[in-house]
C-alpha cells in the first residue's frame, strides 16, 4: 500500500471507529509496524487533520472533519454508487468484494438527504441476471494485467478446436453479459480478443511480457480502428 492511501485508510478507521482506536489496532488492519502508524498519525497532525490522543492511548478524529477532495453532489454520488453495484454485480468475488468496500467508503462521507437518497436504492444493478457462466478466476486475469504476466490456457473459439495458448493480457473488457481479454496471441503472432468463458485450464506462466509499443493496448485499440467497418477480426 503507497503511503499516500495508508494516510487516507487511517482516517477512514478512525472515522469508523466508536471512541478510540489504538496504534496496534491500525497497524493490524493496515498491515505495517506499530512505529510507522506513530509516523503516520503525527504526519496526518502535522498537516492540521484533527485527531486527538497520543501514543500508549489512542486516537479519535473529530466528528467535523470531513476530507475536502471526497465531496460529491449528487450526480457524482448517484454514479459511483451506480457503478460499484455493477461492478458488484457482474464482476468476479473478489473485485465484487472490493466494490461494496468502496461503495462504504463513498457512502461514509455522504451526509443527509444524499446519504438517504443513496441507501434508498435508486439506481440499482439487480443480482438477478443472465451472464455467460466463466470457470477460470477473473482475479487472476486482472492480477496478470497489472504484473504483465503471460498466461497459458486451452482455448474453444466459436468455430474450430481447442487450442492452448499462450498471450499477453492488456486488458479486461465487459460487454453486455460477456466478458472478453484483449491480447497479443503468441500463437497468432498478433491481437486477439479471447473470451473468459471459452478459456479453461488457465495459468500464470514465470515469464513477464516486455513493454512493447507496437504490442500493448494502445497498438490494440489502433488496429480496431482501422479495422472499423471491415468486421470482427479479432476472435
Amino acid at each position: 500500500m503507497r503511503r499516500a492511501d495508508r494516510l487516507f485508510e487511517i482516517i477512514e478507521i478512525l472515522r469508523r471507529t466508536d471512541g478510540t482506536a489504538t496504534a496496534d489496532q491500525i497497524a493490524e488492519q493496515t498491515e505495517v509496524s506499530v512505529r510507522t502508524i506513530y509516523r503516520d498519525i503525527a504526519s496526518l497532525q502535522a498537516g492540521r487533520v484533527p485527531i486527538d490522543g497520543e501514543a500508549g492511548v489512542g486516537y479519535t478524529l473529530r466528528p467535523s472533519y470531513d476530507l475536502p477532495p471526497l465531496m460529491f453532489n449528487d450526480e457524482e454520488a448517484e454514479a459511483i454508487a451506480l457503478g460499484a453495484r455493477i461492478v458488484a454485480a457482474w464482476g468476479d468475488k473478489e473485485l465484487a468484494g472490493k466494490a461494496q468496500s468502496a461503495l462504504g467508503k463513498v457512502r461514509a462521507v455522504l451526509t443527509g438527504p444524499l446519504k438517504e437518497q443513496i441507501d434508498a436504492h435508486g439506481l440499482i444493478a439487480p443480482p438477478y441476471h443472465h451472464q455467460v457462466p466463466i470457470e477460470i478466476d477473473l482475479a487472476q486475469i486482472r492480477r496478470a494485467i497489472r504484473h504483465r504476466i503471460k498466461i497459458r490456457f486451452l482455448y474453444t473459439p466459436e468455430q474450430g478446436r481447442k487450442r492452448w495458448r499462450t498471450a499477453w493480457p492488456l486488458s479486461l473488457a465487459f460487454f453486455g453479459p460477456v466478458w472478453t481479454v484483449p491480447c497479443w496471441c503468441e500463437m497468432r503472432e498478433d491481437f486477439r480478443s479471447f473470451r473468459p468463458d471459452r478459456m479453461e485450464k488457465l495459468e500464470l506462466l514465470d515469464e513477464t511480457y516486455p513493454r512493447d509499443p507496437k504490442r500493448n493496448l494502445r497498438a490494440f485499440t489502433r488496429k480496431l480502428e482501422d479495422q472499423y467497418g471491415k468486421g470482427d477480426r479479432t476472435y
